[in-house]
């Protein structure tokens, strides 16, 4: 038996449970990792809630990123031990594959070695929040040297982690945040430019602070209204890369803009990294070293203890974290 969370109908935090469940062993191809440490997102929030792409049969468990080690392999691993300390590449299905529990078990294509170095905490941070800015950053937009990227939602995980791969290939990060609440942190954080846009003309100050070049790439996981000032301060043939939408407010389409510039706008989705061989192996090369190098650093706000993964839920939809959210098993 061991403890997995899970929930029998849809709604806020509180239909979380922690409940006792046998698991099987793995199958072939499987490992059974002993959960040391879980990283929050905001999908598995989605999923409690009924409105995420998947649809679970209930009672499901949820989550996408966990750390720990080894209990048991599968027929046919032969890359992994029981004993190995390993980290968790997001599935595309946590209703197939959820992290929430004392034990979780992945095909083993899913499994990564991670840095010694590493923490338990970190160790579960690194997956989800990196892969996704990378893939829109590096393997969709090629940032570069000298690129202007504007990085909406910027105090979020994945904000952060763009922020750090932009400084890792020498692009220059504008992170865009409601308020400036977060500017100095931001700041700290590594962005060369924060601004507010609850506060400011968003589209005056990024072309202020683009100047002629203007900004190439736009990472943005809001949508709604914000999207005439972005496409109004784009270079032309720039790109704009959205994986979330946030914005409860409808999507206008600046077709004018668009037209003029010859702007690239793009949906995307992490798993088009994940569900990709060789994407997935140029990622991960491109994350553990920089996580080697200490270019990369995950940035956790709260840890919690899996005994209060509600209390972690309310924290995660209250938008007032900074990077990451663990909870410890």
């Amino acid at each position: 038996m061991a403890r997995l969370v899970r929930f029998h109908q849809h709604g806020g935090p509180e239909v979380l449970r922690i409940e006792d469940v046998e698991l099987p062993r793995p199958g072939s191809g499987e490992v059974q990792i002993r959960v040391k440490a879980l990283g929050l997102n905001r999908a598995e929030a989605l999923l409690r809630a009924g409105a995420y792409i998947e649809t679970p049969t209930l009672p499901s468990g949820l989550g996408l990123e966990a750390a720990g080690i080894i209990e048991a392999v599968g027929e046919g691993v032969k890359n992994f031990a029981p004993g190995d300390s390993v980290s968790i590449i997001p599935p595309q299905s946590m209703i197939r594959w959820p992290a929430y529990g004392e034990l979780a078990t992945y095909p083993a294509g899913l499994v990564v070695k991670h840095p010694s170095s590493l923490d338990w905490q970190t160790a579960a941070a690194i997956w989800m929040q990196y892969l996704t800015a990378y893939g829109a950053l590096i393997d969709i937009a090629r940032l570069h040297a000298g690129d202007v990227v504007v990085i909406t939602a910027a105090s979020s995980s994945v904000g952060l982690a763009a922020i750090q791969i932009a400084n890792r290939v020498g692009a220059i990060a504008i992170a865009v945040t409601r308020t400036s609440a977060k500017k100095q942190a931001l700041l700290d954080a590594g962005a060369a430019y924060v601004v507010a846009s609850a506060e400011e003309d968003l589209a005056a100050r990024l072309n202020e602070i683009a100047g002629p070049q203007g900004v190439r790439v736009v990472f943005d996981a809001i949508g709604g209204p914000i999207f005439e000032p972005l496409t109004a301060a784009m270079s032309p043939g720039g790109i704009l890369i959205e994986y979330g939408g946030l914005s409860r407010e409808p999507t206008p389409f600046p077709l004018s803009v668009v037209l003029a510039k010859t702007l690239t706008l793009r949906g995307y989705l992490v798993h088009e990294i994940t569900g990709n061989t060789a994407k997935l192996e140029a990622a991960k090369a491109f994350i553990l070293e920089g996580l080697e190098t200490g270019a990369l650093r995950p940035i956790i706000d709260r840890t919690f203890p899996f005994e209060q993964i509600v209390e972690a839920h309310r924290f995660l939809e209250s938008n007032e974290q900074f990077g990451k959210i663990v909870v410890t098993v």
